[in-house]
């Protein structure tokens, strides 16, 4: 049965410049159908569900939707019964197929029968508001070609498309998306010293390793690298080796031949051909399958390029290789998940990214990029800017960013979205998400580096001391510097909490002077 849709409007140019969007979503799973409806209604978004596929297509004819989710594998009227009614009764909706069981073949037929993208089950909740946020972008702009080459977009023979040059946090791709000079904001050693990096090796055909956490930034530095290179008038070609299942990955990255599975109806150039005389971006080069690995390391020996059900040698390429991994690769290669030869391949020269959590001082320089930013895609022109005080600041540096810029950005975007126009932003207004208990060594409210190596009592002595400290810093900062208020934060008096600040040489007389206060949690 439909569920109830809120009043939205009627054209999708009003729904575009609303900032949401008409949606329909049709599986057969009610959990998952209930779920994406209740992820995309909390954007705002007008959410129209069903559970069989005649029903959808009925809604489809009488109205229209910018953007429709469809199960694939659905009885009796099957996904791509749907797929092609939608298309047939709306080009401009943008179809989007979903399948917990993805080949080759299927997304072959869901492209070729007017899909715009393919979302392979099972998938997360940003993953799903990604996929969507382009979408609106493609709806905003008109456009319906909005893939990145991370998507089986040239499984179908289409071009790939290079992913938009992320920001350092992004949200669309690669890093998370699409930015502008903005990405290389921070002034830190470390950081600054990856982009001069980046800038020396671009002149060169060396190949590159970036390591760093999931949201540092990676695929901004890529995208630097390739633009400063003699290989910038070709586009840059990306590929996520964690977004898709190893014969999909497989005919992506290398090709096929006509015949080589089913659907294969004609020769079709993987994104190494479509790189040749430019840069391959291997984003996650960690989560490749092993046998693809050692297919790949051929390529960089020889060049020679042998698609999916070839017998011969279909192309020899001059590609140059960029490739980024959120893991530790020594350790990876300890687990058996890459292989040596092929990282010592790839890392003739190697990049690494600082976490956030280690730029406190490029915080305060990124929120403030990340909110002219927002507030200009918010909000309309000549509306005043909300200001961030000084104490804002201080409890954005005080946080560990386990997403790293990718999360601040988002919480900037939260801000920009609620904020009152010309008004200061206060610590209380920053939406608080839970944080891990365990984040990387010497990071957050984690375990400080190197406390396995220490006798047990004085490792146990040293954690419940970085714990208070850590807490004090955040409960300081939730409460504005309000002492009175941070003890009731806390739950205790303010006696037990003055002495615990004096047990860490915490300041309790300048008590706004947070900034002063985090600098002891380090």
């Amino acid at each position: 049965m439909t569920e109830p849709v809120t009043s939205a409007p009627d054209r999708p140019e009003e729904a575009a410049d609303k900032r949401a969007l008409r949606i329909l979503v049709v599986d057969d799973d009610r959990t998952l159908r209930e779920g994406c409806a209740n992820i995309l209604r909390l954007d705002n978004h007008h959410v129209t569900v069903f559970s069989r596929g005649e029903e959808a297509i009925d809604a489809a004819q009488r109205q229209h939707f910018d953007v429709a989710l469809v199960d694939l594998y659905m009885t009796p009227v099957s996904g791509m019964d749907v797929l092609r009614a939608i298309v047939a009764a709306d080009p401009r909706t943008l179809v989007v197929v979903m399948t917990g069981n993805p080949t080759v073949a299927s997304s072959l037929d869901a492209l070729r029968a007017g899909a715009w993208d393919y979302l392979p089950k099972p998938f997360s909740a940003s993953h799903l508001q990604v996929l969507v946020g382009r979408a609106a972008h493609a709806v905003r702009t008109g456009g319906r070609g909005d893939r990145t080459s991370l998507t089986p977009a040239a499984a179908a023979g289409a071009a790939p498309r290079p992913s938009p040059a992320a920001g350092p946090a992004g949200a669309a791709a690669g890093e998370g998306g699409a930015d502008d000079g903005g990405a290389l904001i921070g002034d830190s050693p470390a950081f600054r010293h990856a982009v001069a990096m980046a800038k020396r090796v671009a002149a060169t055909d060396a190949s590159v390793m970036i390591c760093g956490e999931s949201g540092t930034g990676k695929e901004v530095i890529a995208q630097l690298i390739h633009r400063h290179s003699r290989r910038r008038a070709r586009k840059l070609v990306a590929d996520n080796c964690a977004a898709l299942p190893g014969p999909l990955l497989e005919s992506e990255m290398f090709g096929h031949k006509k015949g080589a599975f089913t659907g294969a109806d004609r020769d079709k150039p993987g994104l190494l051909e479509m790189a040749n005389g430019s840069t391959l971006f291997l984003d996650e080069l960690g989560e490749m399958p092993m046998a693809l690995q050692a297919k790949l390391l051929r390529v960089l020996q020889d060049g020679v390029v042998r698609r999916v059900g070839s017998e011969r040698q279909d192309a020899v390429v001059d590609v140059r290789f960029v490739a980024a991994t959120n893991r530790d690769p020594h350790e990876a290669i300890r687990q058996g998940l890459l292989r040596e030869d092929l990282f010592y391949r790839l890392c003739v020269v190697p990049i690494k990214l600082p976490p956030l959590r280690q730029r406190p001082d490029d915080v305060a320089l990124l929120a403030r990029h990340f909110l002219e930013r927002s507030w200009a895609r918010h909000r309309q022109p000549g509306t005043p800017l909300p200001v961030l005080t000084d104490e804002s600041v201080a409890f954005l540096q005080s946080r560990s960013w386990r997403g790293n810029v990718r999360e601040l950005q988002n919480v900037i975007e939260h801000l920009s979205v609620l904020a009152e126009p010309g008004r200061p932003i206060e610590p209380a207004e920053i939406p608080l998400y839970e944080e891990e208990s365990t984040p990387a060594a010497g990071g957050g409210v984690g375990l400080p580096a190197g406390i396995f190596a220490e006798p047990f009592h004085t490792a146990k002595e040293q954690l419940i001391a970085h714990f208070e400290r850590e807490y004090l810093t955040r409960l300081a900062a939730r409460a504005g510097g309000n002492m009175s208020k941070a003890a009731r934060l806390a739950g205790i008096d303010r006696t037990t909490l003055y002495r615990l600040m004096e047990k860490h040489a915490m300041r309790r007389e300048e008590p706004q002077n947070l900034q002063a206060l985090s600098s002891f949690a380090s």
